[in-house]
C-alpha cells in the first residue's frame, strides 16, 4: 500500500465522524443572524457565530511563526503529503496556514513546533551545513527517513526529538488536509445522503406472515416519487 493511501485509511474514520456543516448561524428566536452573515461573507467561513468569529479574526491577526518557520513548515507539509495525479498536495490545501492558525490558537503547539524546526535546521547544518529549506530533496528525505518512525527499541536516541516533532507535524497536517474540500474528495467522502429503501426483505414479511397491501406498496416503497409530497384525504387516507 503507498504511503498516501495508508494516512487516508487512517483518515476515514475521523473524518466520517466529523460534522462539516455550511449553516448561518442562527439567533435563539429561529431568525438568521444577518450581522454573522455578512461578516462570514467577508472572511470566507460558514456556520460561525458573532463570538467565533471574533475569536476567529483576533487569532488571525497575531503573529507567532516567522517567515523562515512558515517556509520550512510548507516543505515538511509537502513531504508528508505530495501532489498526486488525482490531488494536490498539503501546500494546495493551504494546510501551512491551518497549521499557524491552530499554534496561535492552541498555545501547547507553540514550543514544540518552534523548537522541532530549530531541531529541523540544526540537524540539517550538521549533516549538510545547510538550512533545510536549502537542503535537495534528497538531503531532506534522507532526514525525514529518521524520525518519521517510531524508536521502539532505543536505537536512536539523537533522533527522539525529531522524532517526537514529526509525529505532531503529520498529525496537523493531515487534520488540515482531510478536513478541506480537496482532502474530502480524496478520501471519496460525500457526506450522509438518503439511502434507497424498498421495504421490509420478503423473508422478514414471510417469517411474520405478512405481507404489503399492493396500493399501499405503490405509494410508499416507489422510489420513483421518493421525493414528492404525500397528501391526504379529509379521513386520513392517503392519496399519493
Amino acid at each position: 500500500m503507498k504511503r498516501r493511501d495508508s494516512l487516508k485509511t487512517l483518515l476515514v474514520g475521523t473524518v466520517a465522524g466529523a460534522t462539516l456543516g455550511s449553516t448561518i448561524g442562527c439567533k435563539t428566536d429561529g431568525t438568521t443572524t444577518t450581522e454573522a452573515t455578512s461578516e462570514v461573507a467577508e472572511i470566507g467561513l460558514y456556520g460561525r457565530t458573532p463570538k467565533e468569529i471574533a475569536h476567529d479574526k483576533k487569532i488571525t491577526g497575531q503573529v507567532y511563526l516567522n517567515e523562515h518557520e512558515l517556509t520550512t513548515i510548507a516543505v515538511l507539509c509537502d513531504i508528508i503529503l505530495p501532489a498526486t495525479a488525482d490531488a494536490g498536495a498539503a501546500t494546495d490545501a493551504e494546510v501551512p496556514a491551518f497549521i499557524d492558525f491552530i499554534v496561535k490558537d492552541i498555545p501547547s503547539h507553540q514550543l514544540p513546533i518552534r523548537g522541532g524546526l530549530m531541531w529541523l535546521d540544526g540537524e540539517a547544518n550538521q549533516r549538510f551545513n545547510k538550512e533545510f529549506i536549502t537542503c535537495s530533496n534528497t538531503e531532506q528525505i534522507q532526514i525525514i527517513e529518521d524520525i518519521a518512525y517510531p524508536d521502539d527499541d532505543g536505537k536512536k536516541p539523537l533522533m527522539a526529538p525529531g522524532i517526537k516533532f514529526f509525529s505532531r507535524m503529520r498529525n496537523l497536517t493531515l487534520t488540515g488536509y482531510y478536513t478541506t474540500r480537496m482532502g474530502l474528495d480524496d478520501l471519496g467522502y460525500t457526506g450522509n445522503y438518503a439511502n434507497v429503501w424498498d421495504g421490509v426483505p420478503a423473508e422478514v414479511l414471510k417469517d411474520h406472515e405478512v405481507d404489503y397491501d399492493p396500493a399501499w406498496l405503490a405509494k410508499c416503497v416507489d422510489q420513483s416519487k421518493r421525493m414528492d409530497i404525500a397528501e391526504w384525504d379529509d379521513a386520513g387516507n392517503l392519496l399519493t
